[in-house]
């Protein structure tokens, strides 16, 4: 049976995509969850608010255990009624807001399983599809792309990799695949180099893990785009997904450090 995505449990989607990009460094709290990965990525480094509700010792406890990891505080908030209350706080802490995000969804139904031609498809990630994705979306050197390349193997999933006529890697995606996660499969990684932008390489790879996960059983998929992205956005919805919610990133205001001199 295809799963319906029209309602999909805002809860459900939250853990999912905690599962699929999961930090290597977390500890739970007061039902906020601490995520860390040494700076690498918003997402692996803040705090996922399990239960949204306006805890100060909760926050307390947060911004020491960022501050003793060097990092900042950060929080994941979902545009919901029930972040009211969390938002509400980190308001009167003057708490910036950043990077709103759009999460798509869509069912299965109707995606042809199988393979799309001139897609490889691999179960890990190899050098050449890890490189191409981190010149377009990799921030720092060669430890925090390790980092990153952990993070990629604490979920199951699928790799796609594209190529143009003269062999070059033109475009990169990864579909999640969270265990006991319902056959929902998570789109990350969609990158398309420069010279390679505007020739359907993107809609390649994204074709091509549809179908690949669509015949592994997934039957609904989910991905995340920054709102200001209107190209992507159009990208998906023209290839099935509409928008199911939104998230963005609230972070403490930096702390000045007064100068000795």
């Amino acid at each position: 049976m295809v799963q319906d995505t029209t309602m999909a449990d805002a809860g459900l989607l939250e853990e999912l995509m905690d599962r699929a990009w999961p930090a290597p460094d977390r500890e739970e709290l007061a039902g906020w969850v601490m995520r860390a990965a040494g700076g690498v990525t918003q997402r692996a480094n803040s705090v996922w608010p399990r239960v949204a509700v306006a805890d100060t010792a909760a926050l307390s406890a947060a911004t020491l255990w960022y501050r003793s990891r060097r990092l900042p505080l950060i929080f994941q908030v979902f545009d919901s009624p029930r972040s009211a209350e969390l938002d509400a706080l980190l308001d009167a802490g003057r708490f910036t807001r950043q990077s709103e995000t759009l999460i798509m969804t869509r069912a299965a139904e109707g995606i042809l399983p199988g393979v799309v031609p001139g897609v490889e498809i691999s179960a890990a990630p190899s050098e050449e599809w890890l490189s191409l994705w981190w010149s377009v979306d990799g921030r720092g050197g060669d430890a925090e792309r390790e980092i990153v390349r952990g993070i990629l193997a604490g979920c199951p999933s699928l790799y796609a990799l594209v190529r143009a006529d003269d062999g070059v890697p033109a475009a990169v995606g990864r579909l999640a695949l969270p265990p006991g996660a319902a056959a929902w499969g998570g789109l990350y990684c969609m990158a398309t180099g420069r010279e390679h932008r505007r020739q359907g390489f993107a809609r390649k790879i994204l074709d091509a893990l549809l179908a690949a996960g669509a015949a592994g059983g997934a039957g609904s998929f989910w991905l995340m785009v920054t709102a200001g992205n209107a190209p992507a956005q159009a990208l998906y919805a023209g290839a099935g997904f509409a928008e199911q919610g939104r998230y963005l990133y609230r972070q403490a205001p930096l702390q000045r450090v007064l100068s000795g001199c």
